[in-house]
């Protein structure tokens, strides 16, 4: 068994990341498996390897040790993984399942239904070839016309995709109608989140992902993509938002709440004890350590509710 956490470094972890570090780490574990820290850089604009630093500091100031992977060791960092992904990318585009996709956000967003509101935007295949003359020859101009390169997306079919979440249970969601054609390399050549964490947890040998409930809607996608390539998908558990005093899910702009003003303020013990208390794993807040709480942990403790934060 085999669980991962796999930030982002474009900035300080707040509370919200410790805690998906933390339940993670506590899940993978209480079940007497590895787990291991993967690096997801792949935004060169937005990702620092200074963050990356920062980040493994706040995770061992944590007693959040793992067992492969970090910014040691260049196979678990995704910037360092092009040619990987550029080879399975290849793979799906010799099975007819790409193509270029020559859209701009504004393009997409014309086009988005009014049910879509909540934010999420599902790309309605403008792009997308569909055998006739007359869509070939458009195509043709739009790419001629078009003054950057195209993006890559993943043609997904019209099926639904059930699976049953650790955490939240049964889920059903139609790929065409609820994630549309998805991008697979961005049109600036930078990789996107779902085709590398995918490659990635399959070669890394991820059995368990914990997550936040926000990526929720990914895991069709994935399971898709995990199908397409040939791989064993590994089993998802999501976790509730921790959020601002406004309702808001925490985020690096809330800077109350990151590890530079935690590490001042608290010790470890007082930030795991705060956690494992609002995620129902201790009946009061109390100091502890990671490994004072892997007898308590259980599923069916944690909430399914968001939580919401005092700054």
């Amino acid at each position: 068994m085999t669980g991962r956490f796999a930030p982002s470094p474009s900035g300080r972890m707040h509370l919200g990341n410790v805690y998906s570090a933390l339940i993670s780490w506590l899940s993978a574990k209480s079940q007497g498996g590895a787990w291991i820290l993967r690096i997801e850089d792949l935004d060169p604009q937005r990702c620092r390897r200074e963050y990356a630093v920062q980040l493994e500091d706040d995770l061992r100031w944590l007693g959040l040790t793992w067992d492969a992977g970090g910014i040691g060791q260049p196979d678990y960092v995704q910037s360092h993984r092009g040619d990987i992904y550029a080879e399975h990318l290849e793979r799906l585009r010799a099975i007819g399942l790409t193509y270029p996709c020559y859209c701009s956000r504004a393009d997409i967003l014309a086009t988005q239904a009014p049910h879509e509101s909540d934010g999420r935007v599902v790309y309605r295949g403008t792009c997308r070839p569909d055998g006739t003359v007359e869509k070939a020859e458009w195509l043709a101009n739009r790419a001629a016309s078009c003054p950057h390169a195209p993006a890559i997306r993943l043609r997904v079919p019209d099926r639904e995709i059930r699976f049953t979440d650790g955490h939240y249970g049964e889920q059903a969601v139609n790929l065409a109608h609820e994630c549309g054609d998805f991008i697979l390399r961005r049109a600036d050549g930078a990789w996107a989140y779902q085709l590398a964490v995918v490659v990635d947890d399959a070669l890394m040998g991820v059995t368990e992902v914990v997550r936040g409930r926000d990526l929720l809607l990914s895991v069709p996608q994935q399971l898709y993509l995990y199908e397409v390539l040939g791989y064993s998908a590994p089993r998802f558990a999501h976790l509730p938002l921790l959020c601002n005093e406004q309702g808001q899910r925490l985020c690096k702009r809330d800077k109350s709440l990151d590890m530079g003003v935690l590490r001042q303020q608290f010790s470890a013990e007082e930030i795991i004890g705060h956690i494992a208390h609002i995620a129902g794993l201790t009946d009061r807040e109390e100091k502890v350590s990671a490994n004072d709480l892997l007898p308590h942990f259980r599923w069916d403790a944690i909430p399914r509710e968001d939580v919401r934060i005092e700054n």
